[in-house]
């Protein structure tokens, strides 16, 4: 009478799902790590509380900032607006180190701190994307006339804006239209907002949005072109962990989401500039609103 072989149950496949950089050190160098569900197990280290909890802290001090931006004026809110680039770009940062590891701050360092410089750069000195600008000495030291904050500036925005793409797109083409709009319509806020404040201005700041006078609308054509050539060569250089969503995302949305409603507050109410509240309120709403209902379902597979 032949035996019956014993029926050896099937493995199902799984789709790894990108895990915070520094929250695996917990892991025991013996312990396999073949089963997802083993992948999360493992004592937490001191260093693992401080990377889950470092990026909200940022986050905290970047919106008490922004909050008192309103409540100074003169060379006091020029100094507060360093500041807060300063505290955006070290979130963004140490996000992306903490939640995704060393080559997405690379990648986010070649592709938004280089190359935002070296576009205003050639902005400032031939006119071409933005037209023709020039900055003032408010916003602290320049080199090639372009004040330095300014590409860190494009550094600290174009994180969330990427991140916010994966949860909301299916597909790298799509995503980097998202976050390329995003980080463009971004823009309809800031330049209403420095001009305003005499930090730069333009020769000829003709055909301009209906009531936002001092910006081009090629300025802002010129700003969706170059973050849509961002988005694409950060998707590229940061490499496979960052092209999936990942829960460690939370305080990047959260600040994506922050400056989408505190721009359409402070432009509306505390800032006098009710047209480009309503302009970013409908055009940047377009790139951020999607991401609120995806923040109750899981996020999106697939690149």
């Amino acid at each position: 009478m032949p035996t019956r072989r014993p029926s050896v149950p099937t493995r199902r496949p799984f789709l790894p799902t990108p895990r915070p950089f520094l929250l695996t050190r917990g892991l025991t160098p013996t312990r396999r790590l073949t089963d997802p569900a083993q992948r999360s197990t493992g004592p937490a280290s001191p260093l693992t509380a401080a990377a889950r909890w470092l990026p909200w802290g940022l986050l905290g001090v970047l919106v008490l900032a922004q909050i008192c931006y309103p409540l100074t004026e003169g060379d006091t809110r020029a100094h507060l607006t360093v500041a807060t680039v300063l505290l955006g770009v070290a979130f963004s940062l140490t996000h992306a180190l903490l939640a995704r590891g060393p080559r997405a701050v690379g990648a986010l360092l070649l592709t938004a701190t280089l190359g935002g410089f070296a576009v205003e750069a050639i902005g400032v000195a031939t006119g071409f994307p933005f037209g023709t600008y020039e900055y003032s000495g408010r916003l602290g030291p320049r080199l090639l006339d372009v004040p330095l904050i300014i590409p860190l500036a494009w550094t600290w925005m174009a994180w969330p804006a990427w991140l916010a793409a994966l949860r909301v797109a299916r597909g790298r083409l799509a995503r980097i239209a998202l976050a390329g709009a995003g980080l463009a319509t971004w823009d309809l806020f800031l330049d209403p907002q420095m001009v305003a404040e005499h930090y730069w201005r333009w020769a000829d700041p003709v055909p301009a949005l209906p009531g936002v006078p001092g910006v081009p609308i090629g300025n802002y054509l010129g700003w969706l072109g170059f973050a849509l050539l961002l988005m694409a060569a950060l998707s590229t250089a940061a490499g496979q962990a960052a092209t999936l969503p990942a829960p460690s995302d939370a305080p990047a949305l959260a600040l994506w989401l922050w400056t989408y409603a505190s721009s359409v507050l402070a432009h509306a109410v505390f800032l006098s500039l009710p047209a480009s509240a309503a302009w970013g309120a409908l055009l940047m709403g377009t790139a951020v609103l999607p991401l609120i209902p995806r923040l109750r379902t899981p996020p999106p597979v697939g690149r």
